[in-house]
């Protein structure tokens, strides 16, 4: 059990993470354009319009790093941004979208996969639900698909303003029970609103972790 005094200490340590210039460099649509790989990578996933690239530009304190696409389930590409020479942050395409065709669907699931098993610097994927509805079909689908993949995912509570406090505690609670029923989960979920900056500190500090160490 961590102290009070480093609780804060992490959490500085990713305010100033997260303060430092965080740049696009490398898009991938197929595994044989991956980068080479380097820096320890986070992967954020999620459903389509699940608020990762508000999240993403949160974490970043930028407005327009992650860009989301104006039509949901179309973009099929890994995006890669280097966050201050110390960690990969890795735009995963978003899943579930109802009117995405069958094949783009399975496109993206092979590469996910593909992507997660091979994928030697991949420390942990983020992986967002929206607090204002049920679970998904396809988030179910996901969680499986990382316990196969044996690669640690922590999950995230996104859009929480948009909840009342009796329902946010109930979802809250559902996603607690989630993640100890998972083998590759990990045990701590974080609760966020990139509107509000709920959570966010609490993100970075856990995401600091994982980083390089400054040089």
């Amino acid at each position: 059990m961590e102290t009070a005094e480093e609780q804060a200490a992490w959490k500085e340590a990713g305010r100033k993470l997260f303060a430092g210039e965080c740049r696009f460099f490398f898009a991938a649509q197929r595994l044989d354009q991956l980068p080479t790989p380097g820096l320890p990578e986070l992967a954020f996933a999620g459903r389509s319009n699940v608020g990762k690239s508000s999240l993403i530009n949160a974490l970043t304190g930028q407005t327009a790093l992650a860009r989301a696409s104006s039509q949901p389930g179309r973009t099929k590409q890994l995006n890669f941004f280097d966050l201050a020479g110390r960690l990969v942050l890795v735009d995963m395409p978003g899943y579930g979208y109802a009117q995405a065709a069958k094949a783009v669907k399975e496109d993206w699931q092979g590469l996910m996969f593909d992507f997660l098993r091979g994928r030697p610097t991949l420390q942990r994927v983020v992986l967002l639900l929206d607090a204002r509805i049920e679970l998904k079909d396809s988030d179910r689908a996901v969680m499986d698909l990382l316990d196969r993949a044996a690669v640690t995912y922590q999950l995230v509570l996104t859009k929480a303003d948009s909840v009342k406090p009796a329902a946010l505690a109930a979802k809250q609670a559902e996603i607690a029970a989630l993640a100890r029923s998972h083998p590759a989960a990990f045990p701590e979920f974080v609760t966020t609103s990139s509107e509000t900056g709920l959570g966010i500190e609490e993100l970075r500090a856990a995401l600091a972790r994982l980083a390089s160490p400054a040089g």
